[in-house]
């Protein structure tokens, strides 16, 4: 099992960015929790609907369901701080917790360079297996995270392709995003084959997932059921937003911050109501918008600065944290 060091503990003397203080952290939480009474989020999938239901949430006509706190709270607590990431074998598995960091690839490319011939094309399945091989050998990436889809295999089952080419190149912990639910019950039996049957189910499952509300404020069907089906089965999701400061969110730091918080804890509740314990991770792939351009600024120091806030928005939570880098 691999434990990497520890970073950015007061008595290591190492390196830490204060974005907020303590009671900056906990006016955020406070404006997210009214912001999920309140004003609520747009749930496109009624059995989730009826999840936040029976919990207590209040379910309006137009699909907005609004979240008292008491769920929320509930939610943070019963989700754990500390997840194995089981590898192909034991000595593969990675800890996540605490301020340990750990380092994965980029993900989700669409287009490529082609090595031989220097012009772009799109991504493919044999790309993907390279690609997979060339991370599985290096000992600075801890898990995987799916680098690029198979954009040469039918749009129905490209999400099955993915991780058939992931499963059979990496000894590492696979991290990607199914379809739907019903694609993610198809890639659950297979690491089922990889663990060996059912039977090492959940301990040595070899994949996560990765789902991602719709900014400002959704869950969408798919979001919702790839959330559920986790959940049944034991799995960990990544539930990670997408937020885009001037755009999706509001145009500071803290405003896309309670955006973001709002989303990710949202998912997080449905989550613990489907099963208590469900293993969960604060994603982020939130960053700012480029007004003149309309692009997603990648890269820019509004993304270093709002991935540091999320950091620290998850260790408030105790809970494991997922950060895009650039």
């Amino acid at each position: 099992m691999k434990r990497n060091q520890s970073a950015g503990l007061l008595s290591s003397g190492g390196f830490r960015l204060g974005v907020f203080t303590n009671d900056e952290l906990d006016a955020i939480h406070q404006s997210t929790l009214e912001v999920l009474q309140n004003t609520g989020v747009a749930v496109y999938s009624a059995e989730a609907r009826e999840v936040f239901a029976r919990a207590g949430a209040k379910v309006e006509d137009n699909l907005v369901v609004k979240i008292p706190p008491y769920i929320i709270e509930e939610a943070i607590r019963s989700a754990p701080e500390k997840i194995t990431l089981a590898g192909r074998t034991p000595d593969r598995d990675t800890v996540i917790e605490g301020r340990r960091v750990l380092f994965t690839n980029f993900g989700e490319g669409v287009m490529l360079a082609d090595p031989d011939t220097g012009k772009l094309r799109s991504t493919t399945k044999a790309d993907l297996i390279k690609t997979t091989r060339l991370v599985d050998y290096l000992d600075s990436i801890d898990i995987f995270e799916k680098a690029m889809g198979c954009q040469d295999r039918p749009e129905k089952s490209v999400g099955l392709h993915n991780f058939e080419a992931m499963l059979l190149n990496t000894t590492k912990h696979c991290f990607g995003g199914p379809e739907n639910g019903r694609q993610a019950e198809r890639i659950i039996k297979m690491a089922e084959l990889i663990a060996g049957g059912p039977r090492n189910m959940p301990a040595r499952c070899q994949v996560s997932f990765i789902t991602c509300p719709v900014s400002p404020l959704q869950l969408v069907e798919e979001c919702c059921e790839i959330i559920m089906t986790s959940a049944k089965h034991e799995v960990t999701v990544n539930v990670l937003s997408m937020a885009m400061s001037g755009g999706s969110s509001p145009v500071n730091l803290a405003g896309t911050l309670v955006t973001h918080n709002a989303e990710v804890l949202s998912g997080i509740a449905l989550a613990q109501l489907v099963r208590k314990g469900t293993p969960v991770v604060y994603g982020s792939s939130t960053t700012a918008l480029n007004l003149k351009t309309a692009t997603a600024t990648v890269g820019s120091p509004e993304l270093a600065m709002i991935g540091a806030a999320v950091a620290a928005m998850a260790r408030y939570y105790l809970l494991p944290s997922w950060v895009a880098g650039g």
